[in-house]
């Protein structure tokens, strides 16, 4: 079993206390700090090669038109470091100002240095202490993009990632161990390896210069209990705010349950700030998935609205046709694409809820709670579709033309339910 830490989850602090601005994205200023934490922030990242500004740039608006408040790219060889300031240009272009990531590892401090434009660029640079350097020139490698990201005036994130722990401070914590009158297992080992390797490099960060308020950490592991341990006593010990993410969490319904297993326990008990999932999508499949998994985990667990959410019952033996799932299907992807529009236009609407029913067991029921609701009739039941609005039936739908109507009602009820957005 992996280790847990001692703390009672009531005595943890609630969010990185500290406010790092990405962008113009605020992240962390939880209990300790004079302001309102900030929401939890929405991260994903490009699998194009950021040297193809085309590509790359027009996955960074698809990520950010599906939601991703944040946007990582990889920037691993001269020529991706030379586009990312042209695929800023091309994001503008596009009116969009989404923070892009500059992800670094191995020559991050020849690639800034030989391209300045792309730390001028980027809202943020990501580190690995694991992939540095090695031996002297890890500390120097170290402090050359520290330097660069305090001249640049940029935040940075340190990310340990267990698949490339720095090797030297993992012996150095074995040797302590051993001497240990009770020595902790490998997994207790690699678990305060993690927290050490994030600690002291956000530690030696501030000694080079970098603002305690210019610094996020991480400390993504792929099994999900490793990882709920170590974000615990991370944030026990430090109030930096911190980067939630199962690394290589997988593939499908693997992938999305993983993530969504240890970052609902660690967001339930006030811990994270930003989040992403990292799903390997299937072959030509949609990298937006990442970013709709990360936007319903909050959204379910009622930490951040983005979309209205529809319920819809399972199905089952009163409800063999699969109209009601039909239905469900097409109802929740109008929203989703409606949802941009609405929200230039109204207030409020990513908090509308809509419950699309099978049969009279649950159906006038749920659609009742719901914000709008419609119980389609199951096996024996009379041909009519009850609509609920805010508790109170206000249609009877018939025939083939259910889905249109019902389309028709949601766009009536938005324009009648919410305020109009004032121009700013």
């Amino acid at each position: 079993m992996a280790e847990r830490a001692t703390v009672p989850a009531g005595a943890l602090p609630r969010r990185g206390s500290r406010r790092v601005m990405v962008g113009g994205v605020a992240v962390g200023g939880g209990a300790a700090s004079d302001t309102a934490p900030a929401p939890i922030v929405v991260q994903s990242m490009t699998n194009t090669d950021t040297a193809d500004v085309f590509a790359t740039a027009m996955q960074c608006a698809e990520l950010a038109r599906a939601g991703s408040e944040i946007v990582r790219v990889t920037v691993n060889t001269r020529e991706a470091a030379a586009a990312v300031p042209q695929i800023r240009e091309r994001l503008a272009a596009m009116n969009l100002d989404v923070p892009l990531v500059g992800d670094f590892h191995f020559n991050g401090h020849k690639l800034l240095a030989e391209v300045p434009a792309c730390a001028e660029a980027l809202a943020k640079l990501r580190i690995n202490p694991g992939n540095v350097g090695k031996g002297a020139r890890r500390d120097e490698q170290f402090a050359q993009i520290v330097d660069i990201a305090c001249k640049h005036g940029k935040p940075v994130r340190i990310g340990v990632n267990w698949g490339s722990l720095d090797q030297t401070l993992l012996a150095r914590i074995m040797d302590d161990n051993a001497r240990r009158a009770v020595p902790k297992d490998a997994r207790g080992i690699m678990h305060e390896a993690m927290v050490a390797s994030a600690l002291e490099s956000a530690q030696r960060a501030e000694e080079l210069g970098l603002p305690g308020d210019a610094i996020v950490l991480s400390c993504k592991m792929s099994g999900v209990q490793d990882l709920i341990a170590v974000y615990r006593d991370l944030a026990v010990r430090c109030d930096y705010p911190l980067h939630l993410g199962l690394t290589e969490a997988g593939m499908g319904s693997k992938g999305i349950v993983a993530s969504t297993a240890a970052m609902a326990v660690l967001l339930q008990e006030g811990i994270g700030d930003t989040i992403r999932v990292s799903l390997t999508p299937e072959p030509n499949g949609a990298r937006t998935k990442e970013v709709v998994v990360a936007q319903e985990i909050l959204q379910t667990m009622g930490l951040r609205a983005f979309v209205p959410l529809v319920a819809a019952c399972p199905g089952c033996g009163r409800t063999t046709s699969t109209t009601f799932q039909e239905l469900a299907q097409d109802i929740q992807t109008y929203v989703r694409d409606r949802m941009p529009e609405w929200q230039l236009a109204r207030v409020g609407v990513e908090n509308m809820t809509l419950a699309v029913m099978g049969c009279v067991v649950n159906g006038p029921g749920e659609s009742k709670h719901a914000s709008l609701g419609i119980s389609l009739p199951g096996n024996g039941e009379e041909p009519v579709a009850p609509v609920y609005a805010d508790g109170e039936r206000i249609a009877t739908l018939r025939g083939d033309n259910i889905a249109a109507e019902f389309k028709n009602i949601i766009d009536d009820y938005v324009a009648r339910r919410y305020a109009v957005r004032k121009a700013t």
